[in-house]
């Protein structure tokens, strides 16, 4: 298939067509021509747990209630057994607030934050490391042929990215199939909002990996590994304290995956290597990210 239509089997793909995401703005270009663009909106959103303000992020504005569960989780907020009453959206607040069973208080935690390096300054409230210690991920494989039928697939799907830029993607996945494909100007809402539907849904994670647009940084492979989620690949490159992580709790981490190339430095023993790369189509400039080239 050559033109970007694939959205076959996805239960929720990027909908690069919904005008609220973005603005046309006028300007121009190199050589003075009057151009039209469009551009990424960003809002804020403030998230509350009970009566508890936690956080405000910056997003493009869609799944709001999967982003605030997802946020909730990954920061150890909210438990896998939580009952959770209701999850309230206001468009004109611009709130969210999660209310559960059990009354919540965080305040310690609250003060104890460190700013990652998230391309839109993303937060870790307490200690960044909490609960790795536990984490046991399962031994699920994965095939070669899987990896770059995974990778031509959401290459060929449509997105915001493609459209105007801007925005990271983190993709859900299981086996050669992608199943939630999420979208954000930063890469860390982009994966709680893939959290939080797993949440909301009650899916499992052992049997899935992670897929995303961005570097493999320390927040990335935390959030991967406490969601029980036993692979995460990426089209761009690693860091050093993303590697060590993902070297200590066994998660398999492969990145600078783009045609026929893919680099794994943790855990390559859940590789099953079926696929002869001289087979492999290789990729296509127009899907190349920036930063993925510079890589």
């Amino acid at each position: 298939m050559s033109k970007l239509d694939d959205t076959d089997g996805y239960l929720i793909a990027p909908d690069p067509e919904n005008q609220r995401l973005t603005k046309v703005v006028s300007g121009t270009d190199h050589l003075r021509n009057q151009i039209e663009a469009r551009v990424i909106e960003e809002r804020p959103l403030t998230i509350f747990l009970n009566r508890q303000e936690i956080v405000t992020a910056m997003t493009i504005g869609d799944y709001p209630k999967y982003l605030a569960l997802g946020f909730l989780r990954n920061q150890g907020m909210l438990a896998a057994d939580e009952t959770v009453l209701a999850v309230d959206y206001d468009e004109e607040l611009e709130t969210v607030v999660v209310r559960t069973a059990t009354e919540t208080s965080y305040e310690d935690k609250l003060r104890r934050k460190t700013r990652t390096s998230g391309c839109a300054v993303g937060t870790v409230f307490g200690d960044m490391l909490e609960g790795l210690n536990e984490v046991v991920l399962p031994k699920t494989r994965l095939a070669t042929t899987d990896l770059y039928a995974l990778s031509a697939h959401i290459n060929r799907t449509p997105s915001l990215y493609l459209e105007a830029g801007a925005v990271h993607g983190t993709v859900l996945c299981q086996g050669a199939r992608p199943l939630v494909y999420m979208e954000d100007v930063g890469r860390h809402n982009a994966v709680d909002k893939i959290a939080g539907w797993l949440f909301s849904e009650g899916e499992t994670a052992a049997d899935k990996l992670l897929y995303t647009t961005g570097r493999l940084t320390s927040e990335m492979v935390i959030k991967t590994a406490l969601m029980g989620i036993p692979v995460l690949v990426s089209r761009s490159g690693f860091t050093a304290w993303g590697v060590e992580i993902a070297q200590r709790v066994g998660l398999t981490l492969v990145g600078r995956l783009r045609g026929q190339r893919f680099v794994c430095l943790s855990s390559e023993e859940r590789l099953i290597r079926d696929a002869d790369p001289a087979n492999v189509t290789d990729e296509d400039k127009k899907h190349r990210r920036k930063g993925a080239e510079q890589e």
